[in-house]
This record gives C-alpha cells, structure tokens and sequence, in this order.
C-alpha cells in the first residue's frame, strides 16, 4: 500500500482554505446570489418605481414650496413698495400740511397787523375827535362865560353912566328899530 500522499495547497499561509457550503457554493458566491436574489425581488416588486415616486412626489413638494415661497417674497415685494409709496406719499402731505400751516399763519399775522394798524388808525381818530370835542367845548365854555363877563360889565357900565331917563330914551329907540325892520 501506498501512503497516501499530501496534496500541497497554494494558499498563503495563515489562511484556511474556505469550506463549500453545498459543495460546490462558497460564501461569497452565496452571498452574491442572495445579492442578486434581493436586487430581483426588489426590481419584481418594483421597489425603485416606488422610490422614484416617493422622489418625484418629493421634489413636485419642494418646488411647491419654492413657488409658494416664490410668491409670498413677490407679495412681501409689492407690499413694501406699497408702503414705501404710501409713506412718500405721507411725507408728501405732511409737507403741504406744514406749507399750508405755515401759509395760514402768515396769513394771521398779516391780519392781525392789519387789524391792529386799523384799530391804532380808529383810536387815533376817536382821540383826535374827543380832543377837538372837548377844546370845541373849552372854547364855548370860555365864550360863554366871556360873554357873560361882558354882558355883567356893560350891565355894570351902563348902569353907572346911564341914569332912568337915558334907560328910558335908549329902549324907546330900540323898540323904533326893531318895528323899523
């Protein structure tokens, strides 16, 4: 008999040499077939379709999201435009609210001096006319009681110079110049 004779491997040392599974699968083969085994079953039920669904469902979402958001920045756009022009359009009014106070307040002042001017012009007139009323009433006053001193000195005159007879003679001739007339 012969002994038996020892087959020498090419392996690397350290390394055992793998067992088959079923005889002729080693593991990596079976795990590339159960790999494939997988990637069919998911192709079958059609797995990827469902993803790319999900996805496109996905993205459909986001660019809804990006026109809406779209959108509302475009509107938050015109209405900061809205309310700059309104505010321009404040300033604007409270400019010719402010040219027109101030107008109107020229326009009272300017009154005002024209008023007073005229009031001064009245009370000046109405001074003037009280003077020129009371020297009018002075010099009445002043002839009066001149005319009433002359009248008590010619009163008095007459009576030292006249006696009853030349009274008597000077009315007869007073009463002939008056029927004269």
């Amino acid at each position: 008999m012969s002994e038996p004779q020892t087959t020498a491997t090419t392996e690397a040392p350290g390394h055992e040499a793998e067992a088959a599974a079923f005889g002729f699968l080693t593991a990596p083969m079976a795990i590339s077939i159960a790999i494939i085994v997988v990637i069919a079953i998911l192709v079958w039920k059609k797995v990827p379709a469902a993803i790319g669904k999900a996805l496109d469902t996905k993205i459909e979402l986001i660019r809804d999201q990006l026109a809406e958001a779209e959108s509302l920045r475009k509107e938050a756009e015109a209405l900061k435009a809205e309310y700059e022009a309104k505010s321009a359009s404040a300033d604007k009014d409270r400019a010719a609210l402010l040219e027109r106070a101030k107008h109107e307040a020229d326009e009272i002042v300017a009154k005002a001096k024209t008023d007073a001017e005229t009031l001064i012009e009245r009370r000046t007139r109405m001074a003037e006319d009280k003077i020129a009323a009371e020297e009018r009433a002075a010099v009445e006053q002043l002839r009066a009681a001149a005319a009433d001193a002359a009248a008590k000195a010619a009163a008095r005159l007459i009576s030292e110079r006249h006696d009853a007879g030349s009274d008597a003679k000077l009315v007869d001739q007073a009463i002939k110049d008056i029927a004269g007339r």
